[in-house]
């Protein structure tokens, strides 16, 4: 699945740990982590109930906007 890339993306600093370069958070987890913390700030709505549920909720909302992106 595609993650739509790094949110802030910067310039190559090297190689990191066994090679793999590090470019900080994907934009799916951005988005996903907007969405819970938006949750979390109003929760009245009919939402999950539980943090397993929150987090997936989360990503499947996370996923929508890159596919219309």
């Amino acid at each position: 699945m595609k993650d739509g890339g790094p949110a802030f993306p910067t310039a190559e600093m090297g190689a990191g740990e066994h090679g793999r370069q590090f470019f900080g958070v994907s934009i799916r987890d951005y988005f996903a982590g907007l969405a819970m913390q938006g949750f979390v700030a109003d929760h009245s709505n009919d939402m999950p109930n539980t943090l397993k549920g929150i987090a997936e909720w989360a990503y499947e909302l996370a996923d929508a906007m890159l596919k219309e992106r």
